[in-house]
């Protein structure tokens, strides 16, 4: 029986998001797995060297960080659906390629750094496709509920992926996986083949001159969505260090086992999950006070879990830093979707996965050198205050424009109140309709009647 679309899962009620929710979980998975066993490859192959390990991981990363900006624009240029077929069969065929050079034993390091090279490409294409592509499967309405859908499908998979990756390699060996992970790129392929193009969601057909630098601009002309992006910037930079701060805290403060240490990532996946069930609900936009609001939660729950004085005590704050980590996260890329043109969706999220992805790693050189000096604890504070300073920054840069929409909009109607919000946010359009912040005095959106954009701005046409 299909769930009802009223309900908690309602986007799964639309065939072509269930298809491609379920390749998605299975290729995901594979995904993970495949990480559990190209890590264990390359120190199998280095005798435990963390700099062969860093250079991998660096490989698989850079060509995002150069190239997502240019794969928003092939989104936005080219269909959505072609484009995901084409990037998920160049990874399944790298995958195919690298499985029997370790099923044979002729593997050697050059080729686990050529294949991160090459999966990181086709990453910087599919990360802005896939996100946007969900809005066209969904329509504007179910985007926050299928965006968080989606969001815990992947926890599933982080979750799950490395448990079952770990217990295949010990007993099978890492060609094996890895040709699982192949073949599971393949479920997201017949998915996207089996979808009914005409009921997707498609704008009108992408300029053939979308350029990069235009996305910039229209991001940069509209306040709505840069501060937004400025705080996952600076919670990025500082606060999404947890691959790095937690093996420092179970080891080095709480002197615990391996296992142990997972209970403690597992104790943040398991938060972020709940998140992920609770933001279903989520129908509207989010305003801008909701996101910074979510901010502040993540900085005071990732400063406990920096002060927490037991291992259990730490196992339930970083529960809840979980839950304030992905629902910011959810906040900010809900604001951020819905709030851009659909003919700038794809270079707008290119924007936000650049930013999402190159902060961490950056800020991971930062609260290594703090936690080298001052303790695992500094990694946790540092994220938790630095993040805490950003979003009183931000609402404290906010409030003029908010404020400045209140007071326009008082002794008018109703119409009038979507109007200033409307002007605040950058006249925005989705699907022909306006989703206003109605001034972000409250957590509602406001549609009012489509209206051109004003004069100057952007013309009307993410992930």
């Amino acid at each position: 029986m299909l769930p009802s679309p009223s309900g908690a899962f309602r986007s799964l009620y639309v065939r072509n998001f269930r298809l491609f929710a379920f390749g998605q979980v299975l290729s995901a998975a594979g995904t993970w797995m495949m990480v559990v066993a190209q890590d264990w490859s390359v120190l199998s192959l280095t005798d435990n060297s963390p700099t062969a390990l860093g250079l991998v991981t660096a490989l698989q990363f850079t060509p995002v960080l150069l190239l997502a900006l240019y794969g928003g624009r092939l989104a936005d240029r080219h269909d959505k659906r072609t484009l995901l077929i084409a990037a998920n069969l160049v990874c399944g065929v790298l995958a195919a390629l690298l499985a029997p050079l370790m099923l044979t034993g002729a593997l050697r390091l050059w080729h686990l750094y050529l294949f991160a090279l090459g999966l990181g490409t086709a990453s910087a294409v599919e990360i802005p496709t896939r996100m946007s592509f969900v809005r066209e499967m969904v329509g504007p309405e179910l985007l926050p509920n299928a965006s968080a859908l989606s969001a815990a499908y992947f926890n599933i998979a982080r979750v799950a992926g490395p448990a079952v990756g770990g217990l295949l390699v010990g007993r099978f060996g890492t060609g094996p996986v890895v040709l699982l992970n192949a073949v599971s790129y393949l479920a997201t392929v017949v998915a996207l083949r089996m979808m009914r193009p005409a009921e997707l969601h498609r704008g009108p057909p992408g300029a053939a001159r979308a350029r990069v630098v235009d996305g910039l601009r229209y991001t940069m002309s509209r306040p709505d969505l840069l501060y937004p992006l400025a705080l996952v910037a600076a919670v990025g930079l500082l606060g999404f260090n947890f691959q790095l701060t937690l093996p420092l805290v179970a080891k080095t403060v709480f002197h615990t086992s391996a296992a142990s240490f997972g209970l403690l990532t597992t104790a943040l996946a398991a938060g972020s999950l709940l998140a992920a069930l609770v933001t279903t609900s989520r129908t509207t936009r989010p305003s801008g006070r909701l996101v910074t609001g979510s901010a502040l939660a993540f900085g005071v729950a990732e400063t406990a879990a920096g002060w927490a004085p037991t291992y259990l005590s730490e196992m339930l704050l970083l529960a809840v830093t979980g839950f304030t980590t992905l629902y910011f996260a959810q906040a900010a890329n809900h604001r951020i979707q819905l709030g851009a043109d659909p003919a700038f969706s794809g270079r707008v999220l290119a924007i936000y996965a650049l930013i999402l992805q190159g902060t961490t790693p950056l800020g991971a050189l930062l609260v290594g050198w703090l936690t080298a000096h001052w303790g695992a604890r500094s990694g946790l504070y540092a994220g938790g205050i630095g993040s805490l300073a950003a979003a009183a920054l931000v609402m404290l840069l906010d409030r003029p424009r908010t404020a400045g929409a209140e007071l326009s909009a008082v002794g008018s109607g109703p119409a009038h109140v979507a109007d200033a919000a409307d002007a605040v946010d950058g006249a925005t359009s989705v699907d022909g309709a306006r989703f206003a912040d109605a001034t972000d005095a409250a957590d509602v959106t406001t549609t009012a009647d489509a209206v051109p954009e004003p004069a100057g701005g952007p013309d009307p046409a993410r992930s």
